[in-house]
């Protein structure tokens, strides 16, 4: 594909939490969306996901909250879908929504054979950054993989800089991944280099071959609206 043609791509993430009395419908929408999803005009990519519990991202869900991540082929695409497509219309009828936009500030790999990174808008480093991770974990892995993702969970929990995080997934097993607002990127960083099991989990995912694929991309997140536990984690940064 000429490079012209997809150097406007931006993608977005979409936090929505549903009222107790919806919680049945939350794993409904997340079959039946994604027929409406598809032939969206501009809508590249996409992946409807549900979520684990708060910020635990070991295994675990929250059957209230879901999420979607998409590309887009511009902005213009996304202003379009927010602004008619029922789907993206029934959200302001959630109990809590946080949505943002994003530019690439690098990352590799790719998800269903989607390279989410390529021909997205560049960002502008220096602010929060925005990092999502996912894998397709082989199955003779798993419990392997499973043990170490609980001790890199509560070493992230607890890292200096990490704004918000949430673990998402395609399946209950083998297709996870995380979602997460730091700071800056010096201290993202910092935890992946300097963290005992975030480095050895890492190390061993080369080592023993534990995925099929895998995506790890950082954003400038340069637009938000919403909330995610009651504030803009985008806000709340610019806090501090």
């Amino acid at each position: 594909m000429p490079a012209w043609l997809i150097v406007n791509r931006i993608a977005s993430f979409h936090l929505i939490r549903e009222y107790p009395r919806r919680q049945p419908l939350v794993l409904v929408r997340l079959a039946t969306d994604r027929r409406r999803l598809r032939g969206i005009d501009g809508l590249l990519f996409w992946r409807l996901l549900g979520t684990g519990r708060g910020d635990n991202t070991a295994a675990g869900a929250d059957l209230r909250r879901s999420a979607l991540f998409a590309v887009w082929r511009d902005e213009a695409a996304l202003e379009t879908f927010l602004a008619s497509h029922p789907i993206a219309r029934r959200w302001t009828g959630a109990e809590e929504v946080w949505q943002v936009r994003l530019r690439s500030l690098g990352g590799h790999g790719s998800w269903n054979g989607f390279a989410v990174p390529e021909g997205l808008v560049e960002g502008r480093p220096g602010g929060p950054v925005a990092i999502l991770t996912r894998a397709e974990v082989r199955l003779r892995s798993w419990r392997r993989f499973a043990k170490a993702a609980r001790e890199v969970n509560k070493a992230a929990r607890h890292a200096p800089g990490l704004v918000r995080v949430v673990g998402v997934g395609e399946a209950p097993i083998g297709r996870l991944g995380t979602f997460s607002v730091w700071d800056s990127l010096p201290t993202a960083h910092a935890f992946a280099e300097h963290d005992s099991a975030h480095h050895n989990v890492v190390a061993r995912t080369r080592s023993d071959d534990w995925f099929g694929e895998e995506l790890f991309v950082r954003f400038e997140p340069y637009a938000s609206t919403g909330t995610w536990n009651g504030r803009d984690p985008l806000a709340e940064d610019q806090d501090r």
